[in-house]
């Protein structure tokens, strides 16, 4: 469980995040639970229950998977799927997603996104806590290409499907050659349903972007960005 409030051997659950515990899962005094403090997951023994609060008191350090060095710019489509890819992409251990409004993202999905985040980021939490990690990946606000162009560095791939000779794979490995080591981080950007346009593709390399494939088959979007992040966390292991 993620917490929402730590003070040192000290945390709690509150609000619909305790009462799910307390009234689906019958959660009582003395029963112990592994709980994510943000830095590290600990086993927690419950202290105290009362309305919209558990507490817990802390005790020793168990193992937990650490968040990968990779940010996933994942292109707005279908809420459903795009949900899908958050919760998986979550689960593989992405440190940060960036929903960008491209091209060829449907109007009334551009519309809805910015309320769609907060449900987004509970997913994340959600994942985060069935798959034990310490802390879920930041998820951004909805932000257009421009925006993106300007604020990411280090190295970076975008995922085309006109893309017919250089793998991701070897992407990556000629960027850690080129480095001399393995990065600190990569980003991987994932076109929307119909794919990246010509313009958006020419931005990209235009701002340093390494254009990657992911194979001669068309993946939908979801797809895509867990075969990108599985490449790219074996590559970076």
């Amino acid at each position: 469980w993620l917490a929402d409030e730590v003070s040192g051997d000290r945390a709690a659950l509150v609000g619909d995040h305790a009462d799910h515990l307390v009234r689906v899962l019958r959660a009582r005094v003395g029963q112990e639970f592994e709980i994510s403090t943000g830095s590290a997951v600990r086993r927690g023994r419950i202290a105290s229950i009362s309305e919209g609060r558990v507490a817990f008191d802390l005790a020793e350090e168990v193992s937990s998977a650490t968040a990968a060095p990779i940010a996933l710019v994942l292109s707005i489509f279908k809420f459903d799927r795009m949900e899908w890819a958050i919760e998986k992409s979550t689960e593989l251990g992405v440190a940060r997603i960036v929903p960008l409004v491209a091209r060829r993202t449907d109007a009334h999905l551009t519309a809805a996104a910015t309320k769609r985040v907060e449900r987004w980021r509970r997913l994340a939490a959600q994942a985060s806590e069935q798959s034990r990690r310490a802390s879920p990946p930041k998820i951004d606000d909805p932000i257009k290409l421009s925006e993106i162009l300007k604020s990411i560095s280090g190295p970076r791939f975008i995922l085309s499907e006109n893309e017919k000779e250089v793998p991701l794979k070897d992407a990556l490995q000629a960027a850690q050659n080129a480095a001399g080591a393995s990065p600190s981080s990569v980003t991987l950007a994932i076109g929307p349903e119909g794919g990246w346009t010509d313009d958006e593709l020419e931005a990209f390399r235009e701002t340093g972007w390494i254009s990657a494939s992911l194979g001669k088959t068309i993946l939908r979007a979801e797809t895509a960005a867990i075969a990108a992040v599985v490449i790219a966390t074996a590559e970076l292991s």
